[in-house]
């Protein structure tokens, strides 16, 4: 506040008099009544008077007293505004007791425009996103110091502590009342943490307390001169200690204890200072005392401080003592007994007192076996459950858990929110919490697994609010969901290798097709949708040499009451090229949801026919002839994995059965085992015979479990055994399996099951058996549902044999490789892989670069993830 500034508040706040008026005389020993008869605004550009006058508090009509209380809240409400540098009011005229007021204002300068100076541009756009200065906007001194804030945390998050930043005002001579606004920044050098020293601990070692501290690590560091330190060495061992008692002693754990005292080779963890991320490592260090027992345990002082360019922290600990659990009881428990309820909780007389392990067993098992969630799966919503420490004695302290059971809560309404497209049976039908029923928690958990796992929205936003009434005992759900694109369009073309000719393909996919609204007006938006059915078609042809046409539809609620799956498809196609092969088939499937051992499980049975017609066909055993292949198909599935786009958690797995009559054996005589007469191919294999077996599994676990980046390992084992019925038959010349190559082709081949295998050509053509392996790291770099990306790391191996004495399922080719997908709702997946193949026969490479072109290959997904 300039002089100016003062002097006018004083006048108009002590004495109210020299302000008002030039002509008309105040007596400031006798205050006046005045009422106001008019207000007028002056010296303002951009704000509106009439706001200004509001503000002020003074009203039209008011009774005030001059000199007196209501002009000076004035000037103080305007004041607090911020706006004004100058603020005065004056009294411009009166007629009998009524007085006219002005409000004289000079504003504050506006923004024109502002400049960063001292840094790259790449940080200088990533600033002006995150200071947001308007042009406009009034420059107030908390507009400057705000802005003087945002840039200093901008650079303490990467490691500058010393960063200053000088702001200076320069008017702007272009535009009235405007002033440009020069921002100086000095980042200065990156701050690294140099050491983390700890005081008190003696329990748990200083290496175990620098790995707990996640967030906070030291710089690089390799002091070999200090590990091999004699004194340091002494340091470590324990006084009268033989060599032979330490090498016998000796762990990796205490052994990396010490190589961290004077070594850090973390190159993948930035050693800058977060004051929020060392807070949350001084509370997971407590949190770890707690864990074993030592409950009192607490930091007694800690500092953090700059030693030149580097910083430095020391923190003493005071660990207490250890201290055990003693006598469990139970109390308010009716529904279950407490000798259950303690073999639930599992934890025994003089266990370490364990404070977070007590919280999981009773709160929030990650396996759901805890206390809660067996009270909450059979209904008791207002359940509540608090441990309470009835004696502590000596290092034993005695627990009385106190539950409330509360009522059993029933479901009382369900709601569905977020569904444009889908509609709400679709959804409802998948709930398994459904009004009436008792609540359970388990219910609601697998609800949203099944909501998820539909495909149709984002299982990143999707989220379940229970709404309970503890006054009426019942509780309402509510489902929110965001729809997100599911249906796929399969439009590319490429080389047709074997062809030598280029070959186009388009597919659709419409994953949540609806055939009612096939023919209803208005029901096209684009397309017919909402019924969660499933309609495929593709077109793949080069012209000539080769046609291929398929479709399949699929209604996952066959009369819309049980999950009865149905499904029809058909295919067929022509290929000119290494002979002549033309099939055609068609199938018909059903299936259901078990119940036992639990409803993870489906089983699905399809009737399946082929003719395949081929003329010098070399692709196959037999070249030339028409040939059936009529089989019915079972398979046994059981899948939670829970979602299908980026998995987390959950398992799947297959076993299916393809079999065909035994014709041979039926027909006898001359197709008998035992009969020497010699047949033809077209006889043998007119109506070919086989049983198929195939077996998939699958397993998702997340390692580092995050919201955004979770790192998540899947293992995958596949076997697959051809069999025949008739040793003079032999081996059905269809059906095989055809392992390597990235497991897709320009040219849809049927009769084969293709198998990929990275890093490998095809090498195994037509083999009865095969087994395959498969291990991942996956990495997200974005979960949005229009574009998934994650990157991925794999070891592979697989082997195919031609003889069922030769199966060897550890006698694998192996590889490994790095890999990226990405998943657009409209192309589905794509993705790229370069793997390895460590047993290839490429001969000896002469350096690093030849050894990856002869023993790399890479692969590429279109569409689909190949098997």
């Amino acid at each position: 506040m300039n002089l100016r500034q003062v002097i006018s508040f004083l006048s108009l706040t002590l004495l109210c008099g020299s302000a008002f008026s030039q002509h008309d005389k105040i007596s400031y020993a006798s205050p006046g009544e005045y009422t106001i008869g008019g207000i007028t605004v002056s010296g303002i550009e951009y704000l509106d008077p009439d706001i200004i006058i509001s503000l002020s508090g003074l009203r039209v009509g008011d009774n005030i007293t001059i000199p007196g209380d209501a002009v000076s809240n004035a000037i103080r409400n305007l004041w607090q505004q911020g706006l004004f540098t100058d603020i005065e009011i004056y009294m411009t005229k009166t007629v009998g007791n009524t007085v006219f007021l002005e409000i004289s204002l000079k504003e504050r300068p506006r923004l024109s425009r502002f400049t960063l100076r001292g840094i790259k541009k790449g940080e200088a756009d990533d600033l002006r996103e995150k200071i947001k200065l308007v042009k406009g906007r009034v420059v107030t001194e908390n507009t400057k110091q705000t802005t003087v804030n945002t840039i200093k945390n901008f650079y303490r998050e990467k490691g500058f502590l010393n960063v200053t930043v000088t702001i200076r005002e320069i008017r702007d001579t272009l535009l009235v009342n405007s002033v440009m606004l020069d921002i100086e920044i000095n980042k200065g050098a990156k701050v690294k943490i140099e050491s983390i020293t700890f005081k008190g601990n003696e329990v748990v070692s200083t290496g175990k307390l620098k790995r707990l501290m996640k967030g906070t690590r030291e710089r690089v560091k390799f002091d070999l001169a200090a590990l091999l330190n004699r004194r340091n060495i002494r340091a470590a061992v324990p006084p009268g200690t033989s060599l032979h008692d330490v090498l016998a002693n000796l762990s990796v754990i205490k052994l990396y204890d010490y190589v961290s005292e004077h070594a850090n080779l973390n190159f993948f963890k930035a050693s800058k200072y977060l004051e929020k991320e060392y807070r949350n490592d001084k509370n997971n260090i407590i949190a770890h005392y707690n864990s074993k027992g030592f409950r009192d345990a607490k930091i007694v002082r800690d500092s953090v401080y700059l030693a030149g360019k580097s910083l430095r922290i020391d923190i003493e600990l005071d660990e207490g003592r250890q201290y055990y659990f003693g006598d469990i009881t139970w109390k308010g428990n009716t529904k279950y007994t407490s000798s259950y309820l303690s073999e639930l909780l599992n934890i025994q007389k003089g266990d370490i007192y364990n404070q977070k392990l007590l919280e999981e067993r009773l709160y929030m098992s990650a396996s759901g076996n805890d206390i809660s969630s067996l009270y909450m799966d059979n209904g008791y919503l207002f359940f509540q459950i608090t441990p309470v420490e009835m004696n502590v004695h000596n290092d034993t302290i005695d627990l009385e858990l106190r539950i409330y059971e509360g009522p059993q809560a029933t479901i009382n309404e369900v709601r569905i929110y977020g569904n444009t497209k889908t509609k709400e049976h679709v959804i409802r039908r998948e709930l398994r919490t459904l009004p009436g029923s008792k609540f359970s928690r388990a219910d609601l958990i697998r609800s949203q697994r099944e909501i998820a796992t539909l495909g149709y929205f984002d299982p990143e936003q999707l989220n379940v609010v229970p709404i309970p009434d503890p006054a009426r005992g019942t509780v309402d759900i509510e489902y929110h969901v965001v729809e997100k694109p599911s249906d796929q369009l399969e439009l590319s073309a490429g080389w047709g290798g074997t062809a030598n000719s280029i070959v186009g393909s388009l597919g659709i996919v419409f994953t949540n097709f609806s055939i009612q609204n096939l023919f209803k007006k208005g029901t096209w938006s684009p397309l017919p949708s909402g019924d969660g059915q499933k309609l495929s078609l593709r077109i793949q042809t080069n012209g000539k040499i080769y046609q291929s046409y398929s479709f399949s539809f699929t209604e996952p609620w066959l009369g819309g009451k049980k999950p009865n799956s149905f499904t029809v498809s058909y295919h067929h196609t022509r290929q000119d090229y290494s002979g002549r092969q033309i099939t055609n088939g068609a199938t018909v499937g059903i299936g259901t949801r078990l119940k036992w051992p639990d409803d993870f499980f489906t089983f699905h049975t399809y009737v399946e026919y082929e003719r395949f017609v081929l003329e010098n066909r070399s692709l196959f055993e037999v070249r030339d002839g028409t040939f059936n292949n009529l089989g019915v198909q079972f398979i046994l599935a059981r899948n939670s994995v829970d979602q299908p786009i980026f998995p987390r958690s959950g398992s799947s797995f297959s076993l299916s059965l393809k079999i065909t009559p035994p014709y041979s054996l039926i027909r006898g005589g001359r197709f008998s085992p035992k009969n020497q007469e010699v047949i033809t191919d077209q006889e043998r294999f007119e109506w070919v015979e086989y049983h198929k077996w195939r077996f998939q599994a699958e397993w998702y676990t997340t390692l580092i479990k995050s919201q955004k980046t979770p790192l998540v390992l899947r293992f995958s084992a596949k076997f697959g055994f051809l069999g025949k019925y008739n040793k003079k038959i032999g081996f059905s010349p269809f059906e095989r399996f055809q392992l390597g190559g990235d497991g897709i082709s320009n040219f849809q081949t049927y009769g084969v099951d293709v198998i990929s295998l990275r890093g490998y050509d095809v090498f195994a053509d037509n083999a009865p058996f095969y087994d395959k392996f498969t291990m991942e790291l996956r990495f997200p770099f974005s979960l949005n549902p229009s574009a998934t990306i994650y990157a991925l790391a794999f070891l592979e191996g697989g082997n195919a044999w031609s003889n069922i004495r030769n199966f060897n399922p550890f006698d694998i080719r192996r590889s490994a490789g790095l890999g990226i997908r990405i998943f657009l709702p409209m192309f589905g997946m794509l993705g790229f892989d370069y793997g390895i193949g460590f047993d290839k026969s490429a001969g000896k490479a002469t350096d690093f670069g030849d050894y990856l072109s002869k023993y790399g290959k890479f692969s590429i997904v279109l569409g689909f993830e190949p098997e």
